[in-house]
């Protein structure tokens, strides 16, 4: 069930004049605002000192460029075992040969999710800012506004090579030394580019192209069930 509050403070915020937003929506009873990048740091001091977002619980970096595609093309796995992420003929989804489909979703690439909390009212809220530029996507830093915005911009740029303008120290956090790309990103292979192994003979680490054969041992299946649909409002107090 929506909680009321939530319901009001997005009709309140697209008509405060001083907080600029460009959508509110409020869905399975969560409060999500869509922020243009310019306007991030002046809505994100609103939402602290006019509206009590004191904390800031989470960032992370989202990819849309396979958004809503499947790898498998079934609604649940089929119940051929472990052979069917590993045998063609087996395989219930598009070959590594083949380009896959394209994706269910316009605009840019990347975005930036804030997931914020206000302690004194209780209550939480989903900041979104999409980034203009999907060649090199950056967004205004945070920290100055929470502090606690320093590591998790910092694993955002790391996974997803997001870059945060303004922050004080914005390198790797996550990954190796020299690790080349993001690996988050939809177009980076899960079995990545390089492998690494200790050698006797050298005394060292060494690190050599990868040996694993690609496959998908777990799909990635857009399902549609009743934990993602909101109920009539008849059926929300049965539930």
């Amino acid at each position: 069930m929506t909680d009321p509050r939530l319901t009001a403070l997005s009709e309140v915020l697209l008509d405060d004049g001083r907080t600029p937003v460009e959508d509110c929506l409020v869905e399975h009873g969560e409060l999500n605002v869509v922020v243009a990048a310019r306007d991030l740091l002046v809505t994100a001091e609103r939402l602290r000192d006019a509206y009590g977002f004191e904390e800031l619980i989470d960032l992370c970096g989202i990819d849309y460029s396979e958004y809503g595609i499947d790898e498998w093309t079934v609604e649940e796995a089929p119940n051929q075992g472990f052979s069917r992420a590993v045998e063609a003929h087996h395989a219930a989804r598009f070959s590594f040969e083949e380009p896959p489909p394209a994706p269910r979703c316009e605009g840019p690439r990347f975005a930036v999710a804030y997931q914020l909390l206000s302690l004194s009212r209780n209550i939480r809220l989903r900041m979104k800012v999409y980034c203009p530029d999907d060649d090199e996507p950056r967004v205004p830093s945070v920290v100055g506004i929470w502090n606690s915005a320093n590591w998790y911009e910092r694993e955002a740029f790391d996974l997803f090579g997001i870059l945060f303008d303004g922050h004080p120290d914005l390198r790797r956090i996550l990954t190796d030394y020299g690790f080349v790309g993001h690996p988050l990103r939809k177009d980076f292979p899960l079995i990545g580019h390089v492998e690494m192994r200790y050698d006797p003979e050298q005394g060292r680490v060494v690190y050599e192209p990868v040996s694993i054969e690609p496959r998908v041992n777990v799909p990635k299946v857009v399902r549609h069930d009743n934990r993602y649909a909101d109920l009539p409002a008849s059926e929300e107090g049965d539930a």
